[in-house]
């Protein structure tokens, strides 16, 4: 998949942009407009904004320093509105936001639907919507991950797992537009909990030939995740041996499943 990807018909421009070590900063373009989403540093984004669109909007997922550093440079150099959880210490925020709300931008003609996604952080939220002719994405920072989630910093496993199945309930073609180039750690990972998944093979050789390329490993899509991602599989009965195995332990929920998951993951190297 390009860095740059045209999600409509060259009406709006979906793009990743590489920041700090691991870092994506989200980008869409479409009328001149342009909004940004978690910009960990304001450089990245500037560079694009000399010669190109005019940035109408900048969108936080949660409060971590790597998804807030550069909003108030940000929205200091461009009057960019800046909209974030409602629950969570944003910086230079003007638009407090939590499930239910919805962010409408009339430069981009876009609208985005506010989800609750608590388990990584206490207040974090996603934004979904259309990006044009059909075509769905959904900004969800640290949460849901290519082929794996986030930590639970501030969370408990029920609310994380609650949270990756509001997302996995999302239409299959929705884009997955996490914030961090983690996929093939994660692939890694994941093809212990499933070594026999084909789908997963595929992805991992997939993963591998972009890396190679310089190339961005997203977006994913939400069918992807729920074919190769152990996460948003924890119902499965072949994810929970492997889980009760790992953990020496009998596992009768799906939330003993995601939490024996989450503590393998944490410890894999």
């Amino acid at each position: 998949m390009n860095p740059s990807v045209p999600s409509q018909a060259a009406q709006a421009i979906l793009t990743p942009i590489p920041a700090l070590s691991d870092n994506y900063i989200w980008m869409v373009q479409k009328n001149g407009h342009a909004l940004v989403v978690d910009p960990g540093e304001s450089g990245p984004v500037e560079d694009l904004l000399r010669n190109g669109p005019t940035l109408e909007a900048i969108l936080i997922t949660h409060h971590h320093g790597d998804h807030v550093g550069g909003v108030r440079a940000l929205q200091q150099r461009t009057g960019a509105r800046v909209y974030g959880p409602r629950h969570e210490n944003i910086p230079a925020l003007d638009v407090a936001l939590s499930e239910g709300d919805t962010v409408d931008l009339p430069g981009t003609g876009l609208r985005f639907h506010v989800l609750d996604i608590p388990g990584h952080t206490a207040g974090h939220i996603a934004y979904a919507g259309l990006l044009g002719l059909g075509r769905s994405a959904v900004f969800c920072g640290d949460t849901l991950f290519a082929a794996g989630c986030g930590r639970l910093f501030e969370g408990t496993p029920a609310q994380m797992l609650d949270s990756l199945d509001k997302l996995a309930r999302l239409p299959p073609d929705t884009l997955v537009c996490c914030a961090h180039e983690y996929t093939e750690s994660n692939i890694r990972w994941a093809l212990q909990v499933e070594p026999g998944n084909a789908a997963l093979q595929a992805r991992a050789h997939d993963a591998a030939r972009l890396r190679a390329q310089g190339l961005p490993t997203l977006p994913s899509t939400i069918s992807l995740e729920r074919e190769t991602n152990p996460f948003l599989r924890t119902g499965l009965a072949g994810i929970r041996a492997a889980a009760g195995r790992h953990a020496q332990a009998p596992l009768d929920t799906p939330q003993q499943v995601f939490a024996a998951l989450r503590q393998w993951k944490n410890d894999f190297r």
